[in-house]
């Protein structure tokens, strides 16, 4: 990550290589936990359809470019178990920030819009993991709260991330509509009883809006 701090800066107070900021903003593509259940366990999970946050890319010569984004999302869980003794429930939430950094190209194409393909490695943090234990046995009912969930298996990943799109041209202003596949390195999250996971692929629709 150093590394990466040092490429931001180096970027930012450039003045040899233009350097784009702005905000990326979309949905998932797909859900960010996979959840079933059986007799006596069952899952169900939540993810909000949105995707934000600040974006920065260097352009470089020949249609080159690199880019980072730091991108929020919020997702969630909740468990219901039942036992000789008594009935277990959680509620759990979290925040993901998500940190791709990757090599762009762009084609040339018509004026003002140019298709470009981009791949790179990304990092994965959880933000905020809170889960809500209520349990009841013989009518008394306990409940408790934990930041370190039984399911939790990684609190961050890494992998690889690959994506198309287009850059359009509008005066000062350059927007980017994209589809981007990231597949993740590990499990963030995994049930001992393999009810719940989280989802190693991963497809976002991105809109980028940089000046």
């Amino acid at each position: 990550m150093r590394q990466l701090c040092l490429l931001l800066l180096l970027a930012a107070t450039s003045t040899a290589q233009p350097v784009g900021f702005g905000v990326k903003a979309g949905i998932p593509m797909n859900d960010f936990l996979n959840a079933t259940s059986n007799q006596n366990f069952h899952f169900d999970t939540t993810t909000n359809r949105y995707i934000i946050g600040p974006t920065v890319e260097l352009r470089l010569p020949a249609g080159f470019g690199i880019e980072f984004d730091a991108l929020y999302r919020h997702f969630g869980y909740n468990f219901f178990g039942s036992d000789a003794a008594g009935t277990t429930n959680t509620s759990t939430t979290s925040g993901a920030w998500e940190f791709p950094l990757v090599g762009k190209y762009k084609f040339k194409g018509v004026p003002l819009v140019s298709p470009f393909i981009e791949a790179g490695i990304s990092w994965n943090k959880l933000s905020g993991v809170s889960q809500t234990i209520t349990r009841t046995v013989a009518n008394v009912t306990n409940t408790s709260s934990t930041s370190n969930p039984v399911e939790l298996r990684n609190d961050a990943t890494r992998g690889f991330v690959t994506g198309v799109g287009l850059d359009i041209k509008v005066l000062m202003l350059r927007i980017s509509p994209q589809v981007r596949y990231t597949r993740w390195g590990a499990r963030q999250f995994l049930d001992p009883s393999g009810l719940l996971d989280s989802n190693q692929n991963q497809g976002e629709f991105l809109i980028g809006f940089k000046f």
